[in-house]
């Protein structure tokens, strides 16, 4: 038997401020999430880690003005994760915000949490600003942050989409990304690539950003696989199969390991 008042419509007022079971069907998503990037392999994670001890963090929401729907406002990955377990009802906090408020709250719930990367972070600060017509300096005092971290998130949107997207993708992180306004656009790729397989650190980035604008020739890089960027799909696979075995699923995995390659048979039964 749930400890959580389970709501079949909706709750009193009293239900404000306590925990309660919400039908999942009744919880919209929040139009300012700012999240827009959900692994599925954590997603799986989370699923088979709230099946076996259930949701020990209660989701955040907030009631809509017909009185039976409900506004997400913190738990995206968790309602998700509820969702792939096709759970009919969820524990939430019900809390009295605006819409305006709410906003905010999702995006500093995120911020705190850390489970923006640096781009969502930017876009979500960019939606604050231009939906609710924020100046830097109130939307840096709403978050608690520096005036000056906002302009430099903000900063980041310069670059193109298929910029942000090769940054996020070969693992830049938010100064050296940034550093790339430095350059003309039809040389910030190449730089992406060669920061990326040449490992360079934020300060080594920005000598090497420097030799570029000072019209220095670069030294030709002899292009090789990054042994630790194989390890890193080796251990998503191997991550994958032990996430097969805790939901359940009797696979079967054989690894063959020699000098030149690692070799994998699978077996998933379909019944």
């Amino acid at each position: 038997m749930s400890i959580f008042q389970k709501n079949n419509t909706a709750p009193a007022q009293n239900a404000v401020n306590k925990v309660v079971e919400i039908p999942v069907c009744s919880i919209a998503p929040n139009p300012a999430q700012p999240r827009v990037i959900f692994d599925d392999y954590e997603l799986s994670r989370l699923a088979v880690s709230i099946q076996q001890n259930g949701i020990l963090q209660p989701l955040t929401v907030r009631r809509l003005e017909n009185g039976i729907t409900y506004e997400l406002i913190a738990g995206e990955r968790r309602l998700r994760a509820c969702k792939l377990l096709n759970m009919a009802y969820v524990p939430c906090i019900i809390i009295e915000t605006t819409t305006k408020d709410s906003a905010v709250l999702a995006v500093l719930e995120n911020l705190q949490r850390a489970d923006l990367n640096y781009m969502e972070e930017a876009y979500a600060i960019k939606n604050l600003i231009d939906y609710y017509g924020l100046t830097q300096e109130e939307t840096a005092a709403r978050l608690g942050i520096a005036q000056s971290t906002i302009a430099n998130k903000l900063r980041l949107l310069k670059l193109t989409d298929e910029e942000k997207a090769m940054a996020l993708r070969f693992k830049l992180n938010e100064r050296q990304a940034r550093a790339l306004l430095r350059l003309d656009s039809d040389k910030r790729k190449a730089a992406i690539e060669h920061i990326s397989t040449n490992q360079l650190n934020t300060v080594q980035t920005d000598r090497y950003i420097d030799e570029i604008i000072a019209g220095k020739p670069k030294q030709s890089v002899k292009k090789r696989w990054n042994f630790r960027a194989v390890n890193l799909y080796i251990n998503t696979f191997n991550k994958t199969i032990d996430a097969m075995k805790e939901a359940g699923i009797n696979c079967e995995a054989q690894r063959n390991k020699t000098e030149e390659f690692m070799e994998y048979v699978v077996k998933i039964p379909l019944r």
